[in-house]
């Protein structure tokens, strides 16, 4: 909720006319966004999605948005567990995982955020995601899954989190997220991607926001 509606067209625009190369790029708008991100990004091979699903199709949900909906939307992805949502919203695995299944029923793929909350050493980060992985994978299989690693710590903060703490980390996720593709978030942006050998993309937050920062971070994926 950092931009308006009409910020947000903007924004879309813009991302539309960005060079993207061979990066597989994805957008996740507002919901009441969707519409204008399917119009903006005609044409170009950016993809877009949802911010957050509910774990059912439909029902007595007031409020809620179900993944169906979203596919019927022309979206590609959906994220489910972020942070602010267990934070603000009470959100536990057992919930990420019902949304993260139903995603997949929908015919969407989930990009499933985890990340330990505070600052602490590898070890105990890994055990932490472990714990948020674990419903994750139980409920979704094989299904095509995308894993954001996201030190709650570090969203929002003035640098993202040392690079041997997260790829310390990742080996750990890789581990126990099958086929799964594991990106990075958390204060994530230009000249980060080349310190995190091994990782299969960048979750940028706000950063993206600034277009020719999000520019710069495309260039350095494609080389």
């Amino acid at each position: 909720m950092y931009l308006s509606h009409a910020e947000t067209i903007r924004w879309l625009d813009g991302v539309a006319r960005l060079r993207t190369g061979s990066v597989e790029v994805a957008v996740l708008p507002s919901f009441t966004a969707l519409p204008a991100a399917a119009q903006a990004l005609a044409g170009t091979a950016i993809r877009y999605g949802a911010q957050d699903c509910c774990w059912a199709d439909a029902g007595p949900f007031t409020g809620e948005v179900s993944p169906a909906v979203l596919r019927e939307l022309g979206c590609s992805y959906v994220e489910v567990g972020h942070a602010e949502r267990r934070r603000h919203f009470g959100e536990d695995d057992a919930m990420v995982a019902r949304k993260a299944a139903a995603a997949v029923a929908a015919g969407l793929v989930p990009i499933v955020c985890i990340g330990e909350p505070g600052r602490c050493g590898p070890a105990e980060a890994a055990r932490a995601c472990a714990r948020q992985l674990a419903p994750v994978v139980a409920a979704t299989g094989n299904a095509t899954v995308i894993v954001a690693y996201e030190p709650v710590w570090a969203i929002g903060a003035a640098e993202p989190a040392d690079p041997g703490h997260v790829l310390a980390v990742l080996a750990d996720i890789r581990a126990r997220a099958g086929k799964a593709r594991i990106i990075y978030g958390g204060s994530a942006g230009p000249g980060l991607f080349k310190r995190l050998p091994g990782v299969d993309g960048l979750f940028l937050g706000r950063s993206a926001l600034d277009l020719r920062g999000f520019a710069r971070t495309l260039a350095e994926l494609a080389a």
